[in-house]
């Protein structure tokens, strides 16, 4: 039985979602029925708000804080068992930026932190807690600070961001004249900032035309389940059992055995796919991976949990031998002789560790030594934002600029 509104620390229809919900409407209603538990990556993300919350709150909005009082609730946030120092300087670079939007502004700016919005207008029910948002004269900025370190999050159409938007205008529409939106992601943990600007007149078209319909279905439980990205982006809950995907990927097989149009089994078919074919199934196969990668996780704790699952058991995986005992290992080594250095290697700490232990000025001194070289390439859908690499950037990463042939090499 779904929870009882009144009872929610979330919306049903709740913003971090929305790209799931505006395009398989079945899921909110779904998921709703199913246990929500908390991640220790959602838990670590949810201090590292905190922090930024404080922060922000001695910068903007409650700038009579003394430094006693700031003091003691930043000694009580950096007591729980999850902060780390790097903590810190991310969420310093997230005000940093909010900092940099509000004083390159023609005048100082209205702030909010921590802005519980309400989009029901648009979606029943909803509402959410926007990270930031920043007002002055017909402009309106709505940050979202993400602690994530996997992929990077585009502001560009952001549905979580739009929504925010939209119950930020509702909320300060008779005091400011909105005009226009920019939407802010900022993701310092791997060095990614997005912003994008939208006319206010085209945002409240989206409400009407896109949101209100999928949210009416959305909240009633009603329409088709549809895989995507939302699948995994949004962290569904079905995502390992949805039946609907289990369909979708598994009519992959019989596509395979008989492709559509053809009425001829593969055989008779040229023994090698051409690229046109190559683009299609790598098309309706980008969720396989994932899809089978989380079905396996679900067998594995129901079977770790006690219940069955059909022709499926646990094993004992490959194991790495330890030392159990390194400091009583170590000392019976020097004792039979062999010296420190015969046993000990020095190594340069990775970067991410070396940063740790700087502070501010400090890493002054390192940042002129470090170099971002190019990623490997990586195969995307072509509607991904990211630019298009050509095989000649390829080839001059590898073989020009520095790493080029020079003469007297």
């Amino acid at each position: 039985m779904a929870k009882k509104t009144e009872e929610r620390k979330h919306a049903l229809l709740s913003a971090s979602s929305a790209k799931k919900w505006l395009h398989c409407t079945p899921s909110a209603r779904l998921e709703d029925a199913l246990p929500d538990e908390q991640s220790a990556y959602a838990a670590e993300g949810t201090l590292a708000h905190s922090f930024c919350e404080l922060k922000l709150a001695r910068q903007f909005t409650n700038k009579n804080m003394t430094d006693k009082a700031y003091k003691s609730r930043l000694n009580k946030l950096m007591k729980d068992p999850l902060y780390s120092r790097e903590m810190d300087g991310f969420t310093d670079a997230y005000v940093d930026y909010i900092t940099g939007i509000a004083y390159n502004l023609p005048s100082t700016p209205y702030v909010a932190v921590e802005k519980r919005v309400d989009y029901s207008p648009w979606a029943p029910e909803g509402f959410g807690t926007c990270d930031c948002v920043l007002i002055c004269g017909t402009g309106m900025h709505v940050c979202d600070f993400k602690y994530g370190k996997g992929k990077a999050v585009s502001s560009h159409g952001n549905p979580q961001l739009m929504l925010y938007a939209l119950g930020a205008w509702n909320a300060f529409r008779m005091i400011y004249p909105i005009k226009a939106v920019t939407l802010h992601i900022i993701q310092p943990r791997i060095d990614n900032t997005s912003a994008w600007e939208v006319p206010m007149e085209e945002l409240l078209r989206w409400g009407e035309e896109m949101v209100k319909p999928q949210a009416a279905k959305a909240f009633k439980g009603e329409g088709e389940c549809v895989q995507g990205k939302w699948c995994d982006d949004c962290f569904c809950r079905l995502s390992a059992t949805c039946r609907a995907r289990a369909e979708a990927n598994m009519a992959l097989m019989a596509e395979a055995e008989n492709p559509p149009g053809t009425g001829a089994p593969l055989m008779r078919l040229p023994p090698q796919l051409g690229n046109e074919e190559v683009g299609s199934l790598l098309k309706r196969a980008q969720f396989l991976k994932s899809w089978v990668n989380k079905l396996e996780a679900y067998a594995q704790g129901e079977i770790l949990a006690g219940r069955e699952v059909p022709g499926w058991k646990l094993v004992e995986g490959r194991s790495v031998r330890a030392i159990q005992d390194i400091d009583a290992a170590y000392e019976a080594l020097h004792e039979a002789g062999y010296p420190e250095a015969a046993l000990y290697r020095i190594q340069p700490l990775p970067l991410g560790e070396l940063e740790k232990l700087l502070d501010k000025e400090h890493k002054k001194i390192l940042e002129k030594y470090i170099v971002k070289p190019p990623g490997k390439p990586t195969l995307v859908p072509e509607d991904d934002k990211r630019p298009a690499i050509s095989s000649a950037s390829i080839a001059e990463g590898a073989f020009g600029g520095e790493n080029a042939y020079k003469e007297g090499n």
